[in-house]
């Protein structure tokens, strides 16, 4: 009809009647129109339009500004099409097809249901109402992030396309497609596995398990991942000339919803069940106290997030634990587990997100817009996130993901404060039994049985410490020649002056001089002094003795090396050492304090 009126999304939007383009107003005018017509005529009040319009802080004039630009919008528009409902607004259309959004989707649904030609049809008419980025010209936040999940819906709707090619008997043409698609999402593994088929039905093999050397390349080096199993499975049929299947389709997605403000619209990626956590270690043994606390403090909630703090001493085995429990409770979280490591990432926030499939290029500009995603794409999914090596509360606190089943465990070296409701569990040595059992695993029960009193003398040297019985085993194990007295002999710090270190020492001093490089030049010289007399416990007044400083002052500095977990409190004013770090910061000590420097060890105690 002439004055039939029509409204676009999928590019900038606009409004026709008929052939005549109509004038939208202001871009917040038009932003309200776009926010109303993505509701599929679903009413929304006047607080979620002022929300959706002005998220962060709105003007004091908002909901007039609102009531404003819908008594424009009805003069353009006409009074029926933006109506008033039960206390807000809708877009009422005289036709669901009056908005190329509802075609487009009606469009990918029916070629779902069909196949080969059909399909390709519907998919090609649907691909062509797109007119360049969606809701271009408007700004707010909730049209930055319905643009993310209809850019992945448009891309689904290309590699349907192509497998609908292949399936009539085209592959060559689904091929050039594919390669255009392949170079703009390397790590998108769809349309490699369409490409490798296509490639393969042209009679191009070595050209198709070329893309699957490439795709592996990519993603061992970027992600540390292996192709999945469809192109794995792919790979395999071509190899040994097997009947490949028809094209893979894609995976099926729950229907969109109209998009809330306060709640912004939900995204399906390209990555459904993320499994991000490094291997588990064969050899894990003990710590089941702690587990059962950490499991049960991971339970999750409605309304909150479950976050556990895992801290101990450098190379305790607070990834380990994280990662273990995490490989423990599949079934707490099924749509999967992230793992991000903030020592080193760069961004991780950027991490998180493309771990639930945003691409890097929808990644918006902002840390905040960053986190608001974040939070909207974790809501409600129980996943679990471990944030490892954190170093502060505000560094972890805009990782956290929305509520509604997701849970986070972080390890740091020492206990990170202004995160509120985080259970904090300490990883300390393991008991005889636990520091036991993972020796027997490094060595082999046999070895240890033959020598049951040299076994005693290297655990002690270990003092329970996982990171040191872990060393003395790996090494142990690669000499089968050597017995374990001869171990007993051979495994210990070296001198000074030494020329060369075994490959063991540095495994367990090197974090332990890292810990050194973050204290402050008192907490060193504590450290480092403490352990040379030979008492079994210290007090502050012992430390204050030894030090020459204020019985406060002494307390305070011991103190400090507890919460870095380089002492161990023994009593409400007693201390000690473990038996590795008290070897360790005497070997500094005397590195430190030795002839030549003004102050001697032996008249710093006296």
């Amino acid at each position: 009809m002439a004055d039939e009126l029509r409204f676009e999304v999928l590019g900038p939007v606009r409004a026709w009647r008929g052939d005549a383009e109509i004038a939208l107003g202001s871009p917040q005018q038009r932003s309200l129109l776009a926010f109303l017509l993505l509701q599929d005529g679903t009413a929304v009040t006047t607080a979620q339009l002022v929300a959706a319009l002005w998220p962060d802080e709105p003007p004091p004039a908002a909901v007039g500004m609102v009531r404003s630009y819908v008594s424009r919008l009805r003069r353009a528009l006409g009074p029926a099409v933006v109506a008033s409902v039960a206390g807000g607004y809708a877009v009422r259309l005289d036709s669901p097809d009056d908005l190329d959004l509802t075609v487009f989707r009606r469009l990918l649904a029916t070629a779902r249901r069909s196949d080969g030609d059909p399909a390709a049809t519907a998919l090609r008419s649907a691909l062509a109402l797109w007119r360049g980025t969606p809701l271009a010209g408007v700004a707010a936040d909730f049209a930055e992030f319905e643009r993310v999940r209809l850019a992945e819906l448009r891309l689904t709707a290309l590699e349907d396309l192509a497998a609908a090619d292949i399936d009539a008997g085209r592959p060559a043409e689904a091929a050039a497609d594919l390669a255009e698609l392949v170079a703009e999402e390397p790590l998108r593994e769809r349309p490699r596995e369409l490409l490798m088929l296509a490639l393969y039905r042209s009679g191009r093999q070595a050209d198709a398990l070329a893309v699957f050397a490439d795709v592996q390349h990519r993603l061992s080096e970027e992600l540390g991942l292996y192709p999945g199993p469809g192109l794995q499975e792919l790979q395999r049929r071509i190899l040994t000339a097997e009947p490949v299947p028809p094209a893979p389709a894609a995976p099926t997605a729950p229907a969109a919803a109209p998009v809330e403000p306060q709640l912004t619209p939900s995204f399906t990626g390209s990555v459904q069940r993320p499994c991000q956590l490094p291997p588990d270690l064969p050899e894990f043994v003990g710590r089941h106290e702690e587990l059962a606390v950490a499991a049960a403090t991971l339970t999750p909630s409605s309304g909150t997030v479950p976050v556990l703090g895992v801290d101990g001493l450098a190379r305790i085995g607070k990834t380990t634990f994280a990662v273990h429990l995490g490989r423990s409770l599949p079934m707490e979280f099924p749509d999967g587990h992230l793992f991000v490591d903030l020592g080193t990432s760069a961004d991780p926030l950027a991490e998180l997100l493309r771990g639930l499939g945003v691409r890097a290029g929808e990644l918006p500009d902002s840390t905040g817009e960053r986190a608001t995603l974040w939070r909207t794409l974790s809501a409600g999914r129980r996943l679990l996130v471990v944030l490892d090596d954190a170093r502060d509360g505000d560094q972890v606190r805009s990782l956290l993901p929305g509520a509604g089943g997701a849970a986070v465990v972080v390890t740091a070296r020492q206990r990170l404060y202004g995160l509120a409701a985080t259970r904090w569990l300490t990883l300390g040595v393991l008991p005889d039994g636990d520091a036991l059992a993972l020796f027997e695993r490094l060595v082999g029960a046999e070895r240890l049985r033959a020598e049951p009193d040299a076994v005693a003398t290297l655990l002690t040297q270990a003092g329970g410490l996982p990171q040191v019985v872990q060393a003395l085993g790996e090494r142990i194990a690669s000499r089968p020649d050597w017995t374990l007295r001869a171990a007993v002999e051979r495994l210990h710090a070296p001198e000074p002056d030494a020329p060369v270190r075994a490959p063991e020492c540095s495994s367990i001093e090197d974090p332990y001089d890292a810990m050194l490089i973050g204290l402050v030049p008192e907490q060193t010289r504590a450290f480092l002094l403490l352990a040379v007399p030979e008492v079994v416990e210290i007090t502050p007044s012992f430390a204050a003795e030894v030090l020459g400083l204020p019985l406060g002052e002494a307390a305070d500095l011991v103190e400090s090396l507890v919460d870095v977990h380089l002492l161990t409190a023994t009593g409400p004013d007693t201390y000690a050492y473990v038996a590795p770090l008290r070897r360790f910061a005497r070997n500094r000590a005397r590195e430190s304090y030795g002839p030549g420097r003004p102050v001697r060890i032996v008249e710093a105690i006296a």
